[in-house]
């Protein structure tokens, strides 16, 4: 083989290095989503009361201060493990008015400290958040985040 590349050779290495990481992309990307359906989430889980929860996540806009599972602003806690963090994954009752006590003392008042807004939810809605974010703890998230206080 010579020295030299030629315009040929070179065609051909650009051409077959990019079939060759298109295909291991879209191997890594089908092998993604086959984890994501069996592995990560157990949809047995998903009851009306945890898709509400969610549903009150989104309107209320939550996801625009807080993270959850990583996603979302950076100003205010992740929330993907909250109710580990507060010792009541294990009990939807105290998960609840824990829940419920916190949100309802915000905003706080003090100066210089980021505050929470008030929302004015009703119980149901309070439950299915509380639902939503125990769920939220069930996911297998391979150790994220990566540590206790999210």
């Amino acid at each position: 083989m010579s020295d030299i590349m030629t315009k040929n050779m070179a065609r051909n290495v650009f051409y077959g290095g990019s079939i060759f990481f298109i295909l291991i992309f879209g191997a890594l990307t089908v092998h993604s989503h086959i984890y994501a359906r069996t592995k990560a989430v157990d949809e047995s889980q998903l009851t009306p009361s945890v898709v509400e929860g969610k549903h009150v996540w989104e309107r209320n806009a939550c996801i625009d201060c807080h993270t959850l599972l990583g996603e979302g602003a950076y100003f205010a806690p992740e929330l993907g493990n909250v109710m580990k963090r507060w010792g009541v994954q294990d009990d939807p009752e105290t998960a609840v008015e824990t829940l419920k006590g916190w949100m309802e003392s915000m905003p706080t008042g003090i100066e210089g400290r980021r505050q929470m807004p008030r929302f004015e939810l009703t119980d149901e809605e309070f439950r299915a958040l509380s639902d939503f974010l125990l769920w939220t703890g069930t996911i297998n998230t391979q150790n994220w985040p990566p540590n206790d206080a999210g």
